[in-house]
């Protein structure tokens, strides 16, 4: 059997500072959710002992570098799971389109993402990452996931709102409503 080429036992790449530094200009990242303390781009990571997967990431702007092995669909289900939760999780991801994987969350007919990913971003080139000697042999893409939060109907308008927000049709008052005074009967429209 031929040899393998562009394969490795090495599944916890770190992110080079030149894929990392600007998404964390424009998101902010205060969690590394796979790290070690060898390639942790936040203050507060998770390395495998603490184990991202089984924490809450509520509370954080969620970077995501996930080991390359054939669980990366946990780690994307998690992130996932934690959008509606109001997390918002940025992640580098082999950009396999083929697999399993992207066809859960990617919709091939009609060339968009389904409900998990708000942003797909192809990169350019072939990332290299932390101690390679050579470019990835394979394509990379920042996935990001937007927190979902949780809105309501306004009662007297019927526009969606957020629930701490005032209903921004009322120019000259809000509407009065807000999460403590939030039931189900405010869910009419007018």
């Amino acid at each position: 059997m031929g040899k393998v080429y562009h394969s490795s036992d090495k599944m916890d790449w770190g992110t080079p500072n030149s894929v990392f530094d600007p998404l964390d200009a424009e998101f902010n990242f205060t969690l590394d959710v796979c790290a070690s303390s060898d390639n942790a781009k936040c203050f507060d990571y998770f390395d495998e002992k603490e184990d991202g997967l089984a924490q809450e990431w509520k509370g954080h702007q969620c970077w995501m570098n996930p080991p390359y092995g054939r669980e990366i669909g946990q780690w994307v289900q998690k992130a996932w799971d934690q959008k509606h939760k109001g997390v918002t999780t940025v992640c580098l991801i082999p950009a396999r389109t083929d697999t399993k994987m992207w066809s859960i969350f990617w919709d091939h007919d009609c060339h968009k993402t389904r409900d998990a990913f708000d942003e797909v971003r192809f990169i350019k080139g072939r990332v290299k990452f932390e101690g390679a000697e050579q470019g990835a042999p394979f394509p990379s893409a920042i996935i990001v996931m937007h927190g979902v939060v949780a809105k309501r109907w306004c009662s007297k308008c019927a526009s969606m709102v957020r629930p701490a927000d005032p209903c921004t049709k009322y120019f000259d008052r809000a509407c009065g409503l807000n999460q403590d005074t939030y039931n189900e009967n405010d869910r009419r429209r007018t």
